[in-house]
């Protein structure tokens, strides 16, 4: 017994001690977006004092809007739901350290392949719905592995390859789209309503969704694949340093194409929710840039699945209490992309302090 037990105990404390690590740096991570969000609150709010007549209406208009109506709720959830499946995506290719920007393409192409089951492909009941997320994800899936094998066997630079691929998703899009799926009579760039089995169904009087348990599942297996998982494991040994993970045999050519492949899921899923939930049909610029709105929510979450949700409600606020500022307060949204902008620059700030720190760590 003793024997037995003699060496499973450092384990065990070395594990307790690694786990509460994890939860101080969650924890940590958490209180230092509260912070940027509250310091570009407050600069928003004096840029709003020099500009407007009425800078306390306009920024309770801001802090309180998205809550002042069910119907606002709704729109506030739509949008952060959204807005959590691109975090996501974006969260898992950034912990490998690929600093892929394909989440637009993937959402376009997403968006395409669940519109074109809700239109052409016809199932029972739940069937339907089911095809449709799924050809969505394998969609983001498939689109992924492009600009991972590119930077895995040919060293292509993954900014520019994501970039303009993107490209070549929106332009099939929009081309299939037009000549395809939009009936010759009307009068828009857009594809007759979806299926009703192959519409997302919404609660009673809201917006809101159930592409909302899908967004929180794919929370839920995101964490798990990141923290729980032998490739989680080695997405983050090679995303902290590719060089020792090569050496201590992980494949980094394999994870390099995995981690932006399988980014392409919730990705995908973010462009099924809009054509499935949101708009209910194919429309022509059905994102307009929401994928790198993603990228702000990723990073104020520290690329952490478990707060993707939190900062993506947080930051989905602002952007929907923009809006209601702009119409009740005659104060342009300016304001907010100057606090989304504040934003940016605090936590590029945090990370070349947090990227200093380690260096000099590391050089000592």
């Amino acid at each position: 017994m003793t024997l037995d037990a003699a060496p499973r105990m450092p384990r065990t404390v070395e594990r307790e001690r690694f786990l509460r690590q994890r939860r101080r740096q969650a924890l940590g991570q958490a209180a230092r977006t509260l912070a940027t969000v509250g310091v570009a609150l407050a600069v928003g709010f004096a840029i709003t004092l020099a500009v407007s007549d009425r800078p306390l209406v306009a920024f309770r208009a801001l802090l309180t809007g998205p809550v002042s109506s069910l119907s606002r709720v709704g729109t506030w959830i739509e949008d952060a739901t959204t807005l959590t499946l691109l975090g996501l995506a974006i969260a898992v290719v950034f912990r490998a350290r690929q600093f892929s920007l394909l989440a637009e393409g993937q959402l376009y192409l997403g968006a395409l392949a669940a519109g074109i089951v809700g239109l052409h492909l016809p199932l029972p009941g739940p069937l339907h719905l089911l095809a449709g997320l799924a050809g969505a994800a394998l969609a983001g899936f498939l689109f992924g592995l492009i600009p991972g094998a590119l930077k895995a066997y040919y060293n292509a630079n993954e900014i520019v390859s994501t970039l303009m691929l993107n490209v070549v998703a929106v332009r099939l899009y929009d081309l299939l789209l037009t000549y395809w799926l939009k009936p010759p009579t009307a009068g828009y760039t857009w594809s007759d309503p979806l299926l009703p089995s192959a519409i997302l169904p919404r609660l009673a009087g809201t917006r809101i969704n159930a592409a909302v348990i899908v967004a929180l599942g794919m929370v839920g297996l995101a964490w798990v694949l990141l923290y729980r998982t032998p490739l989680g494991y080695e997405l983050r040994m090679v995303g902290a340093n590719p060089h020792f993970a090569r050496y201590g045999g992980i494949n980094t050519r394999r994870v390099i194409v995995l981690s932006m492949a399988l980014s392409g899921i919730p990705a995908g899923l973010a462009g099924a929710h809009l054509a499935m939930g949101v708009h209910q049909r194919l429309i022509l610029n059905i994102s307009l840039g929401l994928a790198f709105e993603g990228i702000v929510v990723a990073l104020m979450a520290g690329n952490h699945p478990l707060l993707v949700p939190v900062t993506a409600l947080m930051y989905s606020y602002l952007r929907i209490g923009g809006d209601i500022m702009e119409r009740t307060a005659a104060v342009g949204s300016d304001i907010v992309r100057v606090i989304q902008a504040t934003i940016i620059l605090l936590i590029t700030a945090q990370f070349l302090v947090i990227r200093r720190a380690r260096r000099d760590a590391g050089a000592v």
